[in-house]
């Protein structure tokens, strides 16, 4: 197979793209590095027998359109990443995920192209449900709170891939992530794990925003990225949404202290009001934890590695990069 990967020299889209290669496919890579890295997918350029990568963004849509003539099938990651920068770029985020994920469905469902997106726990919004399920009721905050534009876009994405499997049977499955981590994630926009390693490490402050209460599920990348293109493989999954993550919940402040001992850092863990780290009023998920019984029943998924496992590749990676 030929994959389109867009988003594929972020975080998550090179070790998508590593993998897939790995598997023997061919890949083309469309990113526009506004939040990827070239170095995230250097090493695969020695490949070009299976790799390319195009420069562009996935709201070019004659780009766009070019590229997906020229695959098989698509797995979308572009998109907006992390709260700081939905936070500060509002406009960005909503028109890039929103923009984007439109151009790719419409080229797509020209060329009849398979295509996997990837959506976000954030669509759940301040639902007190646990775990969330895929077919659980979302509890958004309100518009005037520019943290929630990510989530009602990502909704926004799920209600067009589906429309677009409902109208055109365009062969489409959506893929719910819960918070992945591991090496070459960066905290600039707010990523947690990143963030906690790089100020122990550096020996600075922990800084935990709220009252460190709050839980979180982190699945390793290598979990989620070799669990997708079994879920794209799956006939029955088309016109489906699925959680993909780690049901091992942690507190952000027990994180934070595990983060310190891992390192072996004398950072101290220190509270900071939400006020201050994003903007006012800001609010916050107590709980995400994902239902992973759909996800087991389709493909027999169970995370393979535990969260001191995944901070211990994120504080290697750290150190390795470190100059």
């Amino acid at each position: 197979m030929r994959y389109l990967v867009t988003g594929g020299a972020g975080f998550i889209g090179s070790h998508l793209s590593e993998h897939l290669v790995a598997l023997g496919h061919e890949v083309l890579v469309l990113d526009d590095l506004s939040t990827g890295r070239h170095s995230n997918i250097a090493a695969l350029e020695a490949r070009p027998d299976r790799f390319r990568f195009i420069l562009g963004s996935v709201t070019d849509s004659a780009l766009v359109t070019e590229c997906i003539r020229e695959c098989d099938a698509v797995f979308h990651l572009a998109s907006a990443v992390g709260v700081k920068l939905i936070i500060d770029q509002p406009v960005k985020t909503i028109e890039t995920i929103v923009n984007g994920t439109d151009v790719i469905l419409r080229a797509c469902a020209r060329y009849r192209r398979p295509v996997l997106i990837t959506s976000s726990s954030e669509v759940y919004g301040k639902s007190e449900k646990v775990p969330f399920a895929e077919e659980d009721d979302r509890l958004m905050g309100s518009t005037t709170q520019r943290r929630w534009s990510y989530a009602c876009a990502k909704a926004l994405d799920e209600f067009l891939a589906l429309a677009h499997w409902y109208e055109y049977r365009l062969p489409v499955v959506v893929v719910r992530l819960f918070n992945t981590v591991g090496p070459r994630q960066t905290g600039q926009y707010g990523m947690v794990v990143p963030r906690f390693v790089r100020q122990a490490l550096d020996g600075e402050p922990i800084t935990v925003y709220g009252d460190g209460e709050q839980t979180r599920c982190f699945a390793h990348v290598l979990d989620v990225v070799e669990a997708l293109p079994r879920l794209f493989d799956l006939p029955a999954a088309r016109g489906q949404i699925y959680n993909l993550g780690s049901n091992e919940e942690v507190t952000i402040r027990a994180l934070a202290e595990r983060v310190k001992r891992l390192t072996g850092s004398a950072s101290p863990v220190v509270l900071v009001p939400y006020d201050k780290a994003y903007t006012t009023g800001f609010e916050d998920m107590r709980r995400r934890v994902p239902d992973l019984t759909k996800i087991r029943a389709a493909i027999g998924y169970e995370p393979k590695r535990n969260l001191d496992t995944i901070l211990r590749d994120v504080i290697e990676d750290f150190r390795r990069a470190a100059p």
